[in-house]
């Protein structure tokens, strides 16, 4: 027979051990293996020189927290203490085999612990065991169903509640709870059978059973003793003479510890193992129930941002349709979250990475990106409105605009007569010579101030032209105009007619000089064969009316208020083909109405004849009618 390897040096115990019938196998505290005698190698298959040193390999995985609960049951009850339970245990070759354990200290003579010594009893036929058996797989199937009504529930609180109704089912202790490890801290968070004033009751963690617990490097432990429960909360539980008590870890971290409070009934290894089993499952349907609340406070934070941003925000899913609509995506489309969630945005999506700007239907400009989240295939649209950006775009590109065409005339009227002076110097009378050097003057201290003014940024905004009311001779700026308009073309003749008397007008001089100066351009630029372009000046009641009229290619019915839009060109003949962005009577409406004034374009003469091509009918030639107030 082979020997026995064990620390027990009486030749009689040695002898008792190997012919005994039944398996005795003792560990130490360390649970290695220092007892496995013959009767031990044909049961379970292993030789002892196999297992004596070593943790024993006959405990199966999920036949641990019994286990141990036996042991620990045994440290509380001394050195009498014995406790009998059917079990199963594995052999080599992989078999559960049916046990009946008979286990007990392992003391020396001083009674210092020196570890467990069991002994093991098949039980094919023990009716006791097989009831044994069928209670615990009873409770192992209803720890089941709770365990699985525990990680159905997301909800912490209610989770926690559970937890604690659930231990008093399984064990039968007189009252249960859950305490939360708050750093050096312990609070009771849920409770069954206790007074509801100690819900929120905390205490110091390293004096606790909890901290002493995690210092024994154990899950599971039992605290009997009047001097080790007379201190704590648990006190209240009249009768009180034994706590379990069994770690809870959530990612791998203690997260808490669940109380089983016994002031009635004994307890048992099955119920210390029912606490450590349900304490283990409670860490994982704590960590459930903390992810989803994790994932709740998330998700109310980014809807919180959401709600807040003053950007549109949707959230589209896989097909396109949205699933999230915030407060300014409303107000910036007008489409209420009722009409946009559960269908497909009202404009366009771009590409993610790309932005669109384009205006919705009610005038507003829209910026738009696109993102998608790649693990769930969503796409977030962010759209904001760039309407003053917009606005502040076309406003430097009317002041550019604007700024050309105030130039133009001055600068024109300048050329026109140095061109004069340069070409037929020879041919002018010395008074004419000054009359146009005087002009030239005139029309650079003009042309100086003009810059001046722009410069200082007063024409910079597109709903703001700034102009100075004040009184000014029209006259003069008429003839001022009419000059420097003769010199510029060989096959136009200008005429100026003003009503003798003329009154000073009230409005900008120099608005006034742009405004001419525009008409009389376009009245030679859309007279390309030449003709008379009248100028008159006379009073209408409260006002003074300007008409300068040309006999040129005229404007087609329809669209004598529409020239005077941006962008906007007649139509009538071949008018387009003479260029120009439609900017110039735009920019004179504005610098007319700036001053109070009206501008307003008619045909020259009551005849029509049909427009090549448009279909239309045309006027031979345009009369543009300025009102302007009169000063007195």
């Amino acid at each position: 027979m082979t020997p026995v390897r064990t620390h027990v040096h009486d030749p009689i115990a040695r002898a008792v051990l190997q012919s005994a019938a039944d398996a005795i196998v003792a560990v130490d505290h360390r649970h290695r293996v220092t007892v496995w005698n013959p009767a031990a190698e044909r049961m379970f298959g292993w030789r002892a020189e196999e297992v004596i040193g070593r943790v024993s390999p006959i405990v199966p995985d999920e036949l641990k927290a019994e286990h141990n609960a036996v042991q620990e049951r045994l440290l509380t009850r001394g050195e009498s203490g014995q406790i009998s339970f059917a079990t199963r245990r594995f052999h080599r070759e992989g078999a559960l085999i049916d046990v009946r354990i008979d286990t007990s200290l392992l003391q020396d003579r001083d009674g210092a612990l020196l570890g467990w010594v069991g002994v093991y009893h098949p039980v094919e036929e023990d009716e006791v065991a097989q009831h044994h058996m069928a209670e615990r797989a009873r409770l192992v199937r209803r720890l089941g169903d709770i365990v699985a009504d525990l990680n159905a529930e997301l909800d912490l609180a209610v989770v926690l509640d559970r937890i604690t109704a659930a231990l008093i089912e399984l064990t039968g202790a007189d009252a249960g709870g859950f305490v939360r490890i708050e750093d050096d801290r312990l609070r009771l968070v849920s409770m069954t059978g206790l007074p509801g004033h100690m819900r929120g009751t905390t205490a110091r963690l390293p004096t606790s059973l909890v901290g002493e617990l995690l210092r024994s490097g154990k899950t599971v432990m039992l605290a009997t003793g009047e001097q080790r429960l007379g201190d704590l909360v648990w006190s209240e539980l009249p009768g009180l003479h034994t706590i379990a008590l069994g770690l809870s870890f959530l990612q791998n971290q203690p997260y808490g510890a669940l109380y089983a409070l016994f002031s009635g009934r004994k307890v048992g290894h099955t119920e210390l193992e029912l606490l450590e089993l349900l304490a283990g499952h409670a860490g994982v349907a704590v960590g459930n129930a903390v992810a989803y609340a994790e994932v709740v406070r998330q998700r109310a934070h980014e809807r919180a941002v959401i709600d807040a941003s003053a950007d549109g925000i949707a959230v589209l899913d896989r097909d396109g349709v949205v699933r999230q609509w915030n407060p300014a995506a409303h107000t910036l489309t007008g489409v209420p979250p009722l009409e946009a969630i559960g269908r497909r945005l009202p404009f366009e999506v771009p590409e993610p990475g790309e932005m669109l700007t384009f205006p919705l239907e009610s005038g507003v400009w829209l910026n738009v990106l696109a993102a998608r989240i790649e693990e769930t295939g969503e796409v977030v649209v962010d759209f904001r409105d760039v309407s003053e950006a917009k606005a502040l775009e076309e406003a430097k590109d009317l002041f550019l605009a604007t700024t050309s065409h105030e130039l133009r005339t001055p600068v024109t009227v300048v050329q026109g007569f140095a061109s004069t002076l340069v070409n037929r110097w020879d041919e002018l009378a010395d008074a004419d010579r000054r009359a146009a050097v005087a002009t030239i003057a005139e029309r650079a201290q003009s042309l100086g101030r003009l810059v001046e003014h722009l410069l200082r940024g007063s024409r910079a905004g597109a709903d703001e032209l700034s102009v100075t009311i004040e009184s000014f001779d029209l006259a003069r700026v008429l003839s001022g105009v009419v000059a420097g308009f003769r010199s510029l073309s060989g096959v136009h003749q200008v005429e100026l007619e003003i009503a003798p008397g003329l009154p000073s007008a009230r409005g900008d001089a120099m608005a006034t000089d742009i405004i001419l100066g525009q008409l009389l351009e376009n009245a030679f630029k859309y007279s390309p064969d030449g003709g008379t372009v009248t100028v008159r000046a006379e009073v209408q009641g409260p006002e003074l009316v300007i008409t300068v009229e040309d006999e040129g290619i005229g404007i087609a019915p329809g669209d004598h208020d529409r020239i005077f839009e941006r962008f906007v060109q007649g139509e009538a003949g071949d008018r387009r083909r003479f260029g120009g962005i439609g900017l110039g009577l735009y920019i004179v409406k504005r610098l007319t109405e700036a001053q109070g004034g009206r501008i307003s374009a008619h045909p020259a003469a009551p005849v029509t004849a049909p427009d090549s091509g448009s279909g239309k009918t045309a006027s031979p030639g345009t009369r543009m009618r300025l009102a302007l107030r009169r000063a007195d």
